[in-house]
């Protein structure tokens, strides 16, 4: 009676081990890199009340009023840049950060584009004569945000 107690135990602390162990191979260890990706979101965040298109700032062109690329761009950094990191952040899944280290590649490429098209806006008469320093700034916090997921994603065993 007690040996088959003593199997009922085992068995049972093997299924909690091996659930243990499916948890931690679906989630991600940030460290410090968690630290750095809040506070590139966060510079995100406050860039999003900066000028982008002439006087126009972040959440204005989110909204549409500065340009189709520029506000795909602002589109791409909130969704990606804030609100999945955040979501990632906060349950560390592992497919999350590859969703936004691969979605950070494709917002940092819209940058590129944004800041392009508000540079050669004169050509075309589009809105804005020259990137605002809040699109530049966050499109340099894009890029880092889309290194350290890069970096986080690939650093699971």
């Amino acid at each position: 009676m007690t040996e088959s107690k003593g199997n009922g135990e085992l068995a049972e602390l093997a299924a909690e081990i091996d659930e243990v162990g499916h948890h931690a191979s679906r989630t991600v260890e940030l460290g410090r890199r968690g630290f750095t990706i809040a506070v590139f979101s966060f510079v995100l965040l406050v860039c999003l009340i900066l000028p982008w298109v002439g006087d126009k700032a972040g959440w204005q062109v989110l909204a549409g009023e500065g340009g189709g690329i520029p506000q795909l761009f602002a589109a791409t950094s909130t969704g990606v840049g804030i609100l999945a990191s955040a979501l990632a952040l906060v349950t560390r899944r592992w497919w999350l950060a590859w969703v936004c280290a691969a979605g950070g590649w494709f917002a940092s490429v819209d940058g590129l584009l944004a800041i392009w098209s508000q540079q050669s806006s004169h050509a075309s008469g589009a809105a804005g004569g020259g990137p605002g320093f809040g699109l530049i700034i966050a499109w340099i916090a894009m890029i880092c945000l889309a290194v350290s997921w890069m970096r986080t994603a690939f650093s699971r065993s």
